[in-house]
């Protein structure tokens, strides 16, 4: 396997064939999981490039996946012979499937030891939490894979704009194959969510069901409100809220929880929906070309999507499950985004302005001066040219930081 020392690409195995693949930033994470597990599950978004990844970390593993017809027939009918034919290690993709086979894989693991033997990856992480906590507890480690991060896009060439890669989104497929985003995203629409979405929630209205997802792509970074959403669509909030489960089940949007001092109170309260890929927002609510984003009205939120979605790849890519909140107050006090990090909050806005004000760290003071326990300064996403400092506060462009992910720089950022 070579990998060019420059341009940071290598090669994976693809029908015999190899095939030039980006290097992801969570291949050193998958190579430790691997070195301490027996199998390791790599669960994120269709098309996030999990498959490609496996393949490429692990060029010499039979790739075998459920989704293709005759596989998955044998896997419902013996199972253990196909796992017997896949022979001591291997990659099995979109193993959501057949959700059962990691009960047979189980007795395969245990017959014969050695790590990193399997790798598994699907597109359904309630499903497959569930398989894999009962089946495969102790046994395999759990990495999700989001679409590209700035630091990835930046291995094609110089990283887009914001605004065209708002447009353009972070699929791989995208910057791979120079796919028009707005093809691109229609045929994902059609193929991935409506296809496996409604099949999962036994959707009879097509057009409602787009509708809905419509309408949440037009909320983001919005406070949700089910009730409106029934109203709008003429349907049970009972029905919607279904549905949102299902679409945050398959990484289709992520759901950012209210900060509160009460933990409990973070799972009552109002929360806020973000697409876990803001190309797909932007195609959904009609935006096509960045001179077109920058002056939609839900180009701050579009901007706030990407910044959020983009901590959470970076954490992610470590194999860290992000404690991720935003902070609201009676009185319209608000902080975009707050970290939990050992102990420390955190407090991050997101601003898709190009000039910095004042304004922009009026909540953190505020926020510091709760007593919740040790707070940072914090620090401001924006949308300017140049890096700054307002008050010990750190103002950053998230594309002019260099190759650290936003998920290291909240860590540390200077």
């Amino acid at each position: 396997m070579f990998v060019h020392p420059k341009c940071e690409f290598g090669f994976a195995k693809t029908c015999g064939k190899l095939i030039s693949v980006i290097i992801r930033e969570m291949t050193e994470e998958l190579r430790a999981s691997a070195a301490e597990f027996p199998a390791v599950t790599i669960l994120g978004p269709r098309q996030s490039g999990k498959t490609t990844l496996a393949k490429y970390v692990f060029p010499d593993y039979r790739y075998i996946s459920l989704e293709d017809p005759d596989t998955n027939l044998r896997a419902h009918d013996d199972p253990r012979e196909l796992l017997s034919d896949l022979g001591d290690s291997g990659i099995i993709g979109e193993i959501q499937k057949v959700p059962d086979i990691a009960s047979y894989l189980q007795g395969f693991i245990d017959s014969k030891r050695g790590n990193g033997r399997y790798i598994l990856t699907g597109s359904n992480q309630p499903i497959l939490r569930n398989t894999v906590s009962q089946s495969l507890a102790g046994r395999t480690a759990i990495l999700e894979l989001m679409p590209y991060s700035f630091q990835e896009i930046m291995k094609y060439d110089s990283i887009p704009n914001t605004y065209e890669l708002i447009v353009k989104g972070s699929f791989p497929r995208v910057y791979e194959e120079n796919i028009r985003p707005e093809r691109f995203y229609n045929s994902y629409l059609q193929t991935y969510i409506e296809r496996d979405v409604r099949l999962m929630v036994n959707v009879k209205d097509a057009l409602q069901f787009q509708r809905f997802v419509t309408l949440l792509a037009a909320r983001v970074g919005q406070l949700l409100n089910f009730e409106s959403l029934s109203n709008d669509l003429g349907l049970s909030s009972t029905t919607l809220r279904n549905w949102f489960s299902v679409l945050k089940a398959s990484y289709v949007i992520y759901e950012l929880h209210p900060w509160y001092a009460n933990i409990r109170k973070r799972l009552i309260k109002s929360s806020k929906v973000y697409f876990t890929d803001v190309g797909l927002a932007a195609f959904l609510v009609g935006i096509h070309n960045s001179d077109q984003l920058k002056t939609h009205p839900l180009r701050g939120n579009l901007y706030e999507n990407l910044i959020v979605t983009e901590v959470l790849k970076g954490a992610f890519n470590k194999g860290v499950r992000p404690e991720l909140y935003f902070f609201r107050d009676s009185t319209g006090n608000e902080i975009d985004l707050v970290v939990q990090i050992a102990g420390r909050w955190i407090p991050v806005e997101i601003k898709s302005s190009a000039t910095f004000s004042k304004d922009f760290v009026k909540s953190m003071s505020m926020f510091k001066g709760l007593g919740v326990g040790e707070v940072d300064n914090g620090l401001v996403f924006y949308n300017g040219e140049a890096n700054i400092s307002y008050n010990g506060i750190p103002i950053l462009n998230p594309l002019n930081i260099g190759t650290r992910s936003l998920w290291d720089v909240i860590q540390n950022p200077n």
